[in-house]
């Protein structure tokens, strides 16, 4: 378990730094104490429901992104997985080619 907190502090620190908050802004923005926040990144504390949503709407996330532990490999592996998939399948090429259709 302790390791699950630990991740999810990391993650935690991590968009309240992409913000710009520090510890102690986002801890009043959230209504806690600023040695909560500390404990919380550091994986001691694990924040309450009402205290992890109120944290996900000051971040600008969902509750579930903060415990997205996998992150996503560089855009020049992603790029190379994604053009090998669709050059064996062209099924895939096409949907995929829908999707960007769709998106831009």
């Amino acid at each position: 378990m302790r390791d699950i907190k630990r991740l999810l502090g990391n993650n935690i620190r991590k968009y309240r730094k992409a913000k710009n908050l520090t510890q102690e802004a986002l801890a009043e923005l959230v209504g806690i104490g600023t040695a909560n926040i500390s404990y919380i990144e550091n994986g001691k504390f694990s924040p309450s429901a009402e205290t992890l949503e109120k944290m996900s709407e000051i971040l600008g996330v969902y509750p579930y992104e903060l415990y997205m532990f996998e992150h996503l490999k560089s855009p020049d592996e992603l790029r190379k997985e994604l053009i090998d998939a669709m050059n064996k399948d062209e099924n895939l090429l096409k949907l995929m080619y829908k999707f960007y259709q769709a998106l831009k």
